[in-house]
């Protein structure tokens, strides 16, 4: 067992390139290759994303880009968060910038449909 113990030592101390280098004499040595642990996992990864998943309640609101109508979108989006004139242009003319986190999805559908009326593309995340 101490001889185990001395290589498991060994091989911790391995970079990466030197394992990768390992791995690929063993498997020219024994003729076994690393990848089928891989995917054995890879199988089963499926399987464990069909458990139920949490439905997102919190949505964000992006301001991809501002478009032909520049002056109708700072407009929206002052209207939406509330900024002054100044920050509401910066944040247009930052785009893709977000306009709003932490929104309902209704919340976040009523304002991408107000934004994109105006002329911009949103995105909701």
């Amino acid at each position: 067992m101490a001889d185990l113990a001395r290589i498991v030592e060994e091989l911790s101390a391995l970079t990466v390139i030197e394992a990768a280098e390992l791995s690929k004499l063993l498997e020219e040595k024994w003729g076994v290759s690393a990848a089928a642990p891989v995917a054995v996992a890879a199988a089963a990864g499926p399987a464990a994303a069909a458990a139920p998943v949490e439905e997102q309640t919190e949505f964000t609101v992006i301001l991809q880009e501002a478009g032909d109508k520049k002056i109708n979108v700072i407009k929206e989006v002052r209207a939406v968060t509330g900024l002054g004139l100044k920050e509401a242009k910066d944040l247009v003319e930052a785009a893709p910038k977000e306009v709003k986190a932490g929104v309902s999805k209704d919340e976040a559908a009523k304002i991408k449909a107000q934004i994109e009326s105006a002329g911009a593309k949103v995105v909701v995340k």
